[in-house]
C-alpha cells in the first residue's frame, strides 16, 4: 500500500493566506530536466496525484471510460461508450474553443443508452469538487502528428488533460517551455482523437521560475501573430499575457515546489478550474490572477457573513476592494456576482 506525505489543504480558500518560500531547485542550479520532472512527479503522488502510466491513446482512452464510469455510477457497454466517445467528447471538427466551451459552460450530455435509459453523463462534477479524480502521467507521445513530440506532464481530471506542464531545466529561460507548448500547437495537440485540445491550463516552469495561461489565450494570440506576420507587422509577444502565482499577501510564488503545493493542492486547482476560469464571448478563456481569486472569494464569505447576521442594509455588510487601473476590476466584479447568483 502507498504511504502518501499530504499536504495540509484549506478548504475555504483558493489562495494560500502567506506562505514561506522553499529551497527547491534553488541549490541544485544544475538539476537535469528530468529530475526536475521526477520531483514534481513524486511531489504530486504526495499530494494524491494518481500517477498513470500512459503510452498510448487506447490506454489514454481506457482510463478516460473507467474515470466517467466512476464519476457517474454507471456502466458503458462498449457499443455505448464507443457511441458516447465519438459523438460527445471526440466530436468531429470540435477544437479548442469548442472544448472550453464544453468545460467551461456545461460539462453534461443526455446520453441514451441501448435499452433505453436515459442519462446526464458529466466529464466534470462543479457542483462537488471533490468527486472529481485527480492523475497524472508523464512523457506521453500521441502517434498522429506532424511531428514525433514527447510532452512533459499532463494532470488528468476524470480522465481529461485539463492541464498540461512543460518543463526546462534551471537556468533555462521559461520562454522556450512556452514556446514548446506553441509548437505542439502547431505539430500534435490536435493529433489523434484530439484529447489535448481540452487542456484548459498550461504551466511552464524551470524549477526556480514557473508561470500558468490559459489555452485559448495562447491559441488567440498565436493566430493574431501569424495574421501580423504575414502583413509583415511587428508582433506583440504573447508571453506577457503568462501569469504568476501568489499568495493573498500578492507575493510571488516561483519556485516549482512551492507552486505545486499551493496551485496544485487539490482544492486549490479544482476551484481554479471550475470557479475562476471565465470564458468569454469573444470565444477566449481567462483564468483569474490570484489577487482577483483572493479578492472574489473574499466578497464572497463578506456577503455570507452578512447573511448569516442578517447584516444586509447596514454599513458592517460592506467592505472595499482596491483595484489599480487594468488590474482586472470587471472580471473580478462579474465573476463574484456569478458565483453569488449560484449560492
Amino acid at each position: 500500500m502507498a504511504y502518501y506525505d499530504l499536504i495540509s489543504e484549506n478548504d475555504e480558500s483558493t489562495v494560500v493566506a502567506e506562505f514561506e518560500k522553499g529551497i527547491f531547485a534553488a541549490e541544485a542550479p544544475y538539476m537535469s530536466e528530468k529530475n526536475l520532472e521526477d520531483q514534481f512527479v513524486e511531489q504530486l503522488r504526495m499530494q494524491e496525484y494518481e500517477y498513470l502510466r500512459i503510452t498510448t491513446e487506447e490506454e489514454l482512452i481506457a482510463n478516460l471510460r473507467k474515470q466517467l464510469e466512476k464519476l457517474n455510477d454507471v456502466s458503458f457497454s462498449d457499443s455505448e461508450w464507443k457511441r458516447f466517445f465519438n459523438n460527445y467528447i471526440a466530436k468531429p471538427n470540435s477544437g479548442i474553443v469548442e472544448k472550453t466551451r464544453v468545460i467551461q459552460e456545461d460539462p453534461r450530455f443526455t446520453f441514451n443508452f441501448d435499452n433505453g435509459d436515459m442519462k446526464n453523463i458529466m466529464l466534470l462534477d462543479k457542483q462537488n469538487i471533490h468527486q472529481n479524480q485527480l492523475q497524472v502521467m508523464r512523457q506521453y507521445t500521441p502517434t498522429g502528428g506532424k511531428a514525433k513530440n514527447r510532452y512533459d506532464v499532463t494532470i488528468l481530471v476524470n480522465g481529461l488533460p485539463l492541464v498540461h506542464v512543460e518543463m526546462k531545466k534551471p537556468g533555462v529561460d521559461i520562454r522556450e517551455a512556452f514556446n514548446q507548448i506553441k509548437r505542439y500547437n502547431r505539430e500534435s495537440f490536435w493529433a489523434d482523437s484530439g484529447l489535448f485540445e481540452y487542456v484548459q491550463i498550461y504551466v511552464i516552469s524551470n524549477g526556480t521560475y514557473t508561470k500558468y495561461y490559459s489555452n485559448t489565450t495562447r491559441d488567440l494570440h498565436f493566430n493574431e501573430e501569424d495574421e501580423r506576420a504575414k502583413k509583415g507587422q511587428v508582433v506583440s509577444n504573447s508571453f506577457e499575457f503568462t501569469s504568476w502565482w501568489t499568495d493573498a499577501r500578492n507575493k510571488r510564488i516561483t519556485m516549482l515546489e512551492d507552486f505545486t503545493k499551493t496551485f496544485f493542492a487539490k482544492h486549490s486547482i479544482l476551484n481554479i478550474l471550475t470557479r475562476f476560469c471565465v470564458f468569454t464571448v469573444d470565444n477566449m478563456l481567462m483564468v483569474m490572477r490570484p489577487y482577483q481569486i483572493a479578492a472574489t472569494e473574499n466578497i464572497l464569505r463578506r456577503i455570507n457573513v452578512a447573511y448569516n447576521n442578517k447584516l444586509f442594509g447596514s454599513i458592517d455588510a460592506g467592505g472595499y476592494i482596491w483595484h489599480t487601473t487594468g488590474s482586472g476590476k470587471t472580471l473580478t466584479s462579474f465573476k463574484t456576482s456569478l458565483l453569488a447568483s449560484k449560492r
